[in-house]
């Protein structure tokens, strides 16, 4: 019997959530978010803040680095995901597009593609077709050009497109993307967030979208939250967050005495935090 329960508004919950590497160093301190259903929600914050940890603890990738969930709930449409693999998670319509693209470089793009249908294998009323690929090679014309070439000689912005092309294969319901602007030129990010949001638009794809480029990340977001030291220090639209004067010096890394400053330093803050239950 399948053990989810009924749909809700939310296919993904983040309650309160302590994440531990070694046992010993604790990376995620009380975090909690969530994710509405047909949305893109970026998740921003400065190297180091947990940004990384917090998809990989969705996707149940901790285990692969010494990482745990030691507190909290994670629940994915409308079930606790703490015993479920990460395979299992794929199989339920959860995709992770992970930094560093992670492509099989010693297979062709249509190969890659191939192997993503594996992640349909056993889900009721889904099987995969060519026209999942078909789907594929529109979003992303290069791709069919290149779809017999090796993934390995592909350019990074191709290894981007196919990276989210293999998340499509697997039709899901929400994909956590880590950094997809990594290593690419401006051209090539306004191309591949343009995509981003076309297909949450016309598919209803859910995305969780960690992005150190906040402006770019806020204009195709429909909310976001903002990561300092394994916490949540602000969430709301994205709009807010984009005209906010503070977020904007934020990330610009100077205050008005020209130091540099953290949320953590503006009192203006520090009774303004909304954390979710």
């Amino acid at each position: 019997m399948d053990a989810r329960a009924a749909p809700t508004d939310l296919v993904l919950e983040v309650n309160n959530i302590e994440v531990v590497y070694n046992k010993v160093v604790q990376v995620l301190r009380g975090l909690s978010l969530a994710v509405p259903r047909g949305q893109i929600v970026a998740l921003l914050g400065s190297n180091g803040a947990g940004k990384s940890t917090t998809l990989k603890a969705v996707s149940g990738l901790l285990a692969l680095e010494d990482g745990e969930v030691e507190g909290g709930r994670i629940v994915f449409d409308g079930a606790p995901t703490e015993r479920l693999a990460p395979q299992q998670l794929v199989r339920r319509g959860l995709s992770h597009v992970m930094e560093g693209r992670r492509v099989f470089e010693d297979l062709t793009v249509e190969e890659n593609l191939v192997a993503a249908t594996y992640a349909l294998t056993g889900r009721t009323g889904v099987a995969p077709t060519s026209r999942n690929f078909d789907d594929v090679y529109a979003y992303f014309p290069r791709l069919h050009e290149r779809r017999k070439g090796l993934a390995g000689y592909l350019s990074g912005g191709e290894q981007q497109m196919l990276a989210i092309g293999r998340a499509l294969v697997a039709q899901p319901q929400l994909i956590l993307l880590d950094e997809p602007s990594l290593g690419l030129s401006p051209k090539l990010v306004e191309d591949i967030f343009t995509i981003i949001a076309r297909i949450n638009a016309e598919r209803g794809t859910s995305m969780l979208l960690v992005e150190q480029n906040a402006s770019v990340a806020l204009a195709i977001a429909h909310t976001g939250y903002i990561m300092e030291s394994g916490k949540v220090v602000i969430d709301g639209s994205a709009e807010r967050l984009a005209a906010d004067p503070d977020v904007r010096e934020f990330y610009l890394g100077v205050g008005g005495s020209g130091e540099s400053r953290s949320f953590r330093e503006l009192k203006h803050y520090k009774r303004r935090k909304r954390w979710l239950s």
